[in-house]
């Protein structure tokens, strides 16, 4: 399969993720407002907190490593020794399952029984809805491997939409139920989620036409289970030895991942009432909590994780990981190198689009949500914070799905002392920042936490393509006739925000949400013209066309 192929594959999966990202908050957002009418906001913060920190940790830690490591696999490898490799997750899954809810019952301070019942049987069956998700790894890794997108749009948007009705029949129905319901639903997401694999792969394997059509690496269902008969080696070592080094930076990248709710969690910096609260209050300010996702986490997640979570996979087949870079095969080295830069401008150019207008709308956007209770407190500078965050995700997202997939075993081993000290550091901050700027301070220790992340990875870049011609690095670099759109559009819709928000009834509203429309459709008109070669990879990549006439 040429590089081309295969970034026409991953801009395909690429675009299917944002259309499942955008029903699934669509989905979320509306399914919560409902919610929330009916619980208490201390079950709404065990749930968001931690029930789901839970569950995100379970399945992290057990299945990331082997996610990256065997997606990056060669394509003449061994199949049955990935799959095999692959099904350690469930195992692994089991002991984090156990490990964490012994921690998560025993350890750390348990709900009042009479406020949120049924905690322990919530902290069981989040964690069993988290192995069986991990019965489903090495059908979702042959799936990904080969691209398999409408089985990625059909399986996750299904399990969403049924785990949503069972939820909202169960609240409106059973009110009393508390952490049953929640527990139930994920459960039952879970069980959804990998029977649609199951089901899928079943079908293709059964089906001749089918298995030449996609050439598959197995055919029949039973190669995908387990193989002990086989006098090789049970798994791949070299891919095992990866695995590894990847576990050890996923444990780490974890905890700058989730920083925020282990600061909650563990220090007790909010009380479940007010991490029940700042859920509601989240709705459009912090999208690392999870009970709602606010607008800044909306964009981000649309945009941002679908791109980096297939590009990875791009970038991981056409470049080999363990061979420098002058041995690299050329053409699909260059390409690389254009599908680096062209992202990387894309990301730029999304996430300052989201900082300048979110500077200006941000108490609008509160205003309109929430009224007053939002928009005149400390809102409007958590979700002004949050705008600034973003571009640094987007940016992150970027060039990790690059390093990460092209470093050596040896590369990722030494990273992951670095990723030792910033984790340590970030937890000490996010503490000492929410104990001096309240909720703030969760964002400024992200940002912190990005910033170095970003840095880490420029310099790998830079040092991966030092001696050859091309300069992917450029993608950081706009026109000033581009900075210059964007400064004064900042500043225009600043004043526009002093003048017309948001005390001076809906006209004032409506004037301001124009002026920032004219700015916007000005500011991105200029990049239309000034950034042709961005426009030109879009057209060609993420056509709608390609992506209804292709989808595989």
């Amino acid at each position: 399969m040429g590089s081309q192929e295969v970034l026409g594959q991953a801009a395909r999966l690429a675009s299917s993720g944002l259309l499942l990202q955008v029903l699934f908050r669509v989905i979320t957002f509306v399914l919560n407002a409902f919610i929330l009418r009916f619980l208490s906001k201390e079950i709404v913060g065990v749930v968001n907190v931690r029930l789901t920190l839970l569950y995100s940790t379970t399945t992290f830690l057990a299945r990331e490593a082997f996610r990256r490591a065997c997606l990056s696999g060669s394509p003449q490898r061994d199949w049955s020794q990935t799959l095999n490799l692959l099904w350690l997750t469930v195992p692994l899954g089991v002991f984090w399952s156990l490990f964490l809810g012994w921690v998560w019952l025993q350890l750390l301070e348990v709900p009042d029984p009479d406020v949120v019942p049924h905690y322990g049987t919530g902290v069981v069956l989040f964690g069993l809805s988290a192995v069986v998700e991990l019965l489903g790894e090495p059908f979702w890794v042959l799936a990904q491997a080969h691209m398999f997108v409408k089985l990625k749009v059909i399986a996750e948007s299904l399990s969403v939409i049924l785990r949503s009705i069972l939820i909202a029949f169960l609240v409106l129905w059973l009110p009393l139920w508390g952490l049953y319901i929640f527990s139930l639903a994920q459960l039952f997401y879970t069980s959804v989620l990998v029977l649609c694999y199951v089901i899928y792969f079943t079908k293709l394997l059964s089906s001749p036409e089918s298995t030449k059509q996609h050439t598959l690496p197995v055919s029949r269902i039973t190669d995908l289970l387990p193989d002990f008969t086989r006098n090789r080696d049970f798994v791949n070592w070299k891919e095992a030895k990866l695995t590894w080094s990847f576990f050890k930076q996923s444990f780490l990248k974890q905890i700058l991942t989730e920083g925020e709710r282990y600061v909650m969690t563990f220090l007790n910096v909010l009380n479940f009432g007010d991490q029940g609260k700042m859920k509601f209050y989240s709705v459009l300010i912090k999208g690392v909590y999870d009970i709602v996702n606010n607008l800044g986490s909306l964009v981000a997640r649309l945009i941002f994780q679908p791109i980096e979570e297939s590009f990875y996979i791009f970038f991981a087949k056409v470049l080999e990981r363990e061979k420098d870079a002058t041995l690299q095969r050329q053409e699909d080295f260059a390409v690389a190198a254009t599908v680096l830069e062209s992202l990387l401008k894309l990301a730029l150019l999304a996430g300052l689009t989201i900082t300048v207008f979110g500077f200006a709308y941000s108490q609008l956007a509160l205003d309109i949500y929430g009224g007053a209770m939002l928009s005149s407190g400390s809102g409007p500078v958590l979700l002004r914070t949050y705008c600034l965050y973003v571009l640094l995700l987007a940016i992150n997202g970027v060039t990790e799905c690059f390093t990460f997939a092209a470093m050596s075993k040896e590369e990722v081993d030494r990273y992951n002392f670095t990723m030792l000290a910033l984790s340590s550091s970030f937890l000490v901050l996010s503490y000492l920042l929410t104990r001096w700027c309240g909720s703030v301070g969760f964002i400024l220790a992200n940002c912190f936490n990005m910033g170095i992340r970003i840095t880490q990875s420029l310099c790998f870049i830079y040092r991966y393509y030092q001696e050859s011609p091309h300069r992917p690095l450029a993608g950081l670099h706009l026109s000033p006739i581009l900075l210059g759109a964007f400064a004064l559009s900042g500043g225009i819709t600043g004043v526009s925000e002093v003048f017309l928000c948001c005390d001076e009834g809906w006209p004032a509203r409506l004037a301001h949400i124009t002026v920032g429309a004219i700015c916007l459709g000005l500011t991105l008109g200029t990049a239309f013209l000034t950034e042709a070669k961005l426009i030109h990879f879009l057209r060609t990549q993420f056509g709608v066309s390609k992506v209804t006439n292709k989808m595989t």
